[in-house]
């Protein structure tokens, strides 16, 4: 719950109030004068401030233009009897989040705290989101200029004019999140938060929750009230990321708050709008899905309205030149030293490889390299092994299958074709080959042995 002080001269008040809302389980810390208050270092933690109007060192509207003054913007409500509430309606244009009559009902006060601690958390959270917001400028920046990089930028110039609703599809690892933060950033909300939500890390129930928010009581565990999303996020932008994870149940209510700009709260029965841009992302095809009966059609239809297909890496090589040099030199910055520089072989290497896991693999490999590099030049020896073997299809292998021999080399042709469709990821693959992750990992870290002895062998030999 919230820390909450109280300032109160009437022992009677102040000792009655501070039992209320320990009762409702926040934490309490009460003063009989507003000097002491100030002179002590809680009130700056506070997250709701409550104070009595008349006292006689300094009455409430003085406390809170101290406040004010010392840059606190901790929500302040103000206790007054029916007669002072002109008295009152002036502290509400200093600022006080709310005033409360005397005498008053437990609940009403317990309501009144509560709404003006989700106030406080909420402008914490705009806070932060502004911070991060600025120190993810960079991260928006997209890499490369070739032909489908010019043709993604085109893309998302126009669509960050619209209010639509915008689909961003591709392999994992492509960048969909920064292309999101793109459009936000190019967009008439840009002053606006932008709140993403991964929809493949949280179970239905987590994930409405985390949505439409829910009230106190609403399932077990909900100890408080909780604002989603769709509320925090107003005036800007919501991703969900991995939207085809999303349950049956919830895609029914994802439908209509985008069609009615319309929800309740897991727990109420009011109905709150919203004004928020929602962009999705997804590394499936989600017609496929619509097809499988696994994502609704008329949601599909709903969500993408601009749709961007983002290309894997291996479309773009000629932009890899330019993200390893800018992924090297944002490691160098951190690590407050020059940039590696890179031998015309390694970069061939880099260029002619397939990339299962887009750029998110370039860029591990380039903080790998860069990490275990004991020079200043990163070579092909180094980035070799952590290569994996190029797509080799089981009907067209790339090496002879001779006797003795066609049983192993087709379990790793059928190992790279798998993880060449899951993008690189090992779970995924094991699991559909029946194997253990482990047994994986010991397959591919021999084969890469094998081929780093092979290549070291024949340089020995040139």
């Amino acid at each position: 719950m919230a820390r909450v002080c109280i300032v109160d001269d009437k022992d009677v008040m102040r000792d009655s109030l501070t039992d209320i809302l320990r009762g409702q389980g926040h934490d309490v810390r009460a003063f009989a004068d507003p000097q002491a208050a100030l002179g002590d270092a809680a009130i700056s933690a506070c997250e709701v401030i409550v104070s009595d109007l008349k006292m006689p060192t300094m009455d409430g509207i003085e406390f809170l233009r101290t406040l004010r003054a010392r840059g606190l913007e901790t929500p302040f409500v103000l206790m007054t009897a029916y007669a002072s509430v002109p008295t009152a309606v002036e502290a509400m244009k200093l600022g006080a989040f709310d005033y409360i009559q005397k005498p008053f009902e437990s609940d009403a006060i317990a309501i009144v705290i509560e709404r003006a601690a989700a106030m406080g958390r909420l402008r914490g959270e705009n806070e932060t989101l502004r911070a991060t917001l600025e120190t993810l400028d960079s991260r928006t920046e997209l890499i490369g200029d070739s032909r489908a990089m010019r043709h993604v930028r085109s893309q998302i110039e126009k669509v960050a004019q619209s209010q639509a609703t915008v689909l961003i599809q591709g392999e994992s690892g492509t960048g969909k999140e920064l292309v999101a933060r793109a459009i936000h950033d190019a967009s008439q909300r840009a002053t606006g938060a932008m709140l993403c939500v991964n929809c493949a890390a949280l179970s239905p129930t987590l994930l409405e929750s985390e949505l439409f928010g829910h009230e106190r009581g609403a399932f077990t565990g909900a100890d408080r009230l909780r604002k989603g999303r769709f509320e925090l996020a107003a005036d800007g932008t919501l991703l969900l990321d991995e939207i085809s994870e999303v349950s049956m149940p919830v895609q029914a209510k994802l439908l209509r708050v985008l069609q009615e700009r319309e929800f309740e709260r897991v727990g109420s029965s009011v109905t709150r709008r919203t004004d928020v841009r929602v962009i999705a992302t997804t590394n499936r095809d989600l017609s496929e899905w619509v097809a499988r009966r696994r994502f609704r059609e008329d949601l599909f239809f709903r969500i993408s309205v601009l749709p961007i297909t983002l290309p894997p890496l291996r479309d773009r090589r000629d932009d890899i030149p330019k993200l390893v040099e800018y992924f090297l030199h944002q490691i160098a910055m951190r690590e407050g030293r020059e940039a590696w520089a890179v031998t015309t072989r390694a970069m061939s290497m880099l260029e002619s490889y397939h990339w299962p896991g887009n750029i998110r693999e370039l860029q591990n490999i380039c903080e790998r390299a860069a990490v275990l590099c004991q020079n200043e030049k990163i070579d092909g020896a180094m980035i070799e092994p952590w290569l994996m073997t190029p797509d080799v299809r089981l009907d067209n292998l790339s090496r002879p299958l001779r006797p003795g021999h066609l049983m192993e080399d087709m379990e790793r042709a059928l190992i790279e074709q798998t993880l060449v469709k899951f993008n690189g990821h090992r779970e995924k693959t094991a699991k559909s080959l029946g194997i253990g992750v482990r047994t994986l990992g010991m397959k591919l870290k021999r084969w890469r042995e094998e081929a780093a002895a092979a290549a070291q062998n024949q340089r020995l030999a040139g």
